[in-house]
């Protein structure tokens, strides 16, 4: 489709003609709501409740044929919210069935809930008819699914924000129980995360169990699991703290138990950060545009795997620009008659992919000499706020993406940061 808006919303609702039979389902856990509309919004038929699994979506296939056959349609598009996961199954089962499948924004839903009897109220059944209203309407989107590679990179990172949250708790645990069982330790490790400070808590947590140690023996149990360990100096400090500690003295049983348990999680979370860093590397090799994108300066594996995760493959969208709808990076204004408010940030959109967009903007902005010069000349000569600018480099970056992995060109600086050389 081209990629005007209206452009787009003028098709989509030429897609819709006087042969289509356009239904509306009210997505859930265990069972469907299904109504049924014309192609003018009249409503045909009897809803239909059925089951998320083989015999419900089969009850529906002969619902669909005995209205098809009544009212002499011959083709057929279903409108579903994108609610959870549940409706993955229902879509990939039209999808092989060769029925059109399409998704309505559940914002939207909201907001035309009071269009047919202009009251607040909610049921299954309204719902699946406010849907099928929408679908007629032209106010929806296809849905595309990935090819397999994009797809194991959306799965793989969720699961990396998974893991994430489980190592940041990990080490926010130890960060408490060190304050209240060895204090001290912060003055020998200004970093509890670093190899001998995690060897030292493995080895000998207890300040009293440092205590009972020489300078020899501590040195001999960092050499267990560094090469290059903390030193002498600090193996004496550490000692010497530990012999005057303010630290805990009762439970010390329980805590030493907690943070084996804490410890324990910590390592399970970092070795499968760095089994899903593997796999994203891996399936990044499979992407034909991919090396090519990796060589932009500050542009990193695991921000692109965010990015191609959540927006599929780039080569297939029509401009930059309709990434950043796509992520809700694209700008919004309120006005009317002589009032003119703030442009501001849609946000109808995905919000990891929005997050990856920033991150990878502000690695940028960071590493990045050219991007840098962009900031620079954004914030000291166009007198721009700084995060204003971070968010127009946003659009720079979704745009460079794109050509980029559309086009047969490798990336040239010049090119892409004229206003910067």
């Amino acid at each position: 489709m081209k990629f005007k808006a209206q452009d787009k919303q003028n098709q989509l609702i030429e897609n819709i003609s006087s042969l289509h039979l356009v239904l509306g389902v009210d997505i859930a856990q265990e069972s469907h709501v299904a109504r049924a509309v014309s192609y003018r919004g009249i409503a045909l038929g009897s809803p239909l409740e059925f089951g998320s699994h083989g015999e419900g979506f089969q009850l529906f296939s002969y619902w669909i044929q005995d209205l098809l056959k009544s009212y002499k349609l011959s083709k057929v598009i279903v409108g579903m919210e994108p609610t959870g996961h549940y409706w993955l199954s229902l879509a990939r089962w039209l999808s092989g069935k060769g029925i059109e499948a399409v998704l309505v924004n559940p914002h939207l839903v909201k907001k035309n809930k009071e269009n047919r009897d202009n009251t607040p109220s909610k049921s299954d059944r309204k719902d699946a008819l406010v849907i099928a209203d929408m679908v007629k309407n032209g106010y929806y989107s296809p849905v595309r699914f990935n090819s397999e590679a994009y797809e194991e990179l959306r799965i793989l990172m969720a699961n990396r924000d998974t893991v994430t949250k489980r190592l940041n708790s990990a080490v926010n645990q130890i960060h408490r129980w060190v304050d209240i069982v060895f204090p001290e330790l912060r003055q020998v490790f200004k970093i509890l995360t670093c190899t001998s400070a995690i060897a030292t808590l493995r080895l000998f947590p207890l300040p009293q169990e440092i205590c009972r140690l020489t300078t020899e023996q501590v040195l001999a149990g960092w050499k267990q699991y560094v090469k290059r360990h903390a030193g002498v100096k600090r193996a004496e400090q550490l000692i010497a703290l530990a012999k005057r500690s303010v630290g805990a003295t009762e439970a010390l049983h329980a805590y030493k138990l907690h943070l084996g348990q804490l410890l324990e999680e910590y390592d399970l979370a970092q070795r499968q950060l760095e089994q899903i860093e593997h796999e994203l590397h891996l399936i990044l090799g499979r992407i034909p545009y991919a090396s090519k994108l990796l060589e932009v300066r500050g542009l990193n594996a695991t921000s692109l795997a965010g990015v191609l995760g959540e927006a599929g493959d780039l080569s297939g969208y029509a401009h930059g620009n309709a990434l950043l709808r796509h992520a809700g990076l694209n700008l919004a204004e309120a006005s009317s008659g002589k009032w003119r408010g703030k442009m501001v940030l849609s946000k109808r959109g995905r919000p990891r992919l929005r997050r990856f967009l920033y991150l990878m903007a502000m690695c940028m902005v960071m590493t990045n000499p050219d991007i840098r010069a962009l900031h620079h000349h954004n914030v000291e000569v166009k007198k721009l706020k700084k995060m204003k600018s971070i968010m127009k480099l946003c659009g720079k970056v979704a745009r460079m993406l794109v050509a980029l992995a559309k086009g047969s060109e490798a990336y040239d600086s010049t090119k892409v940061f004229p206003q910067a050389a």
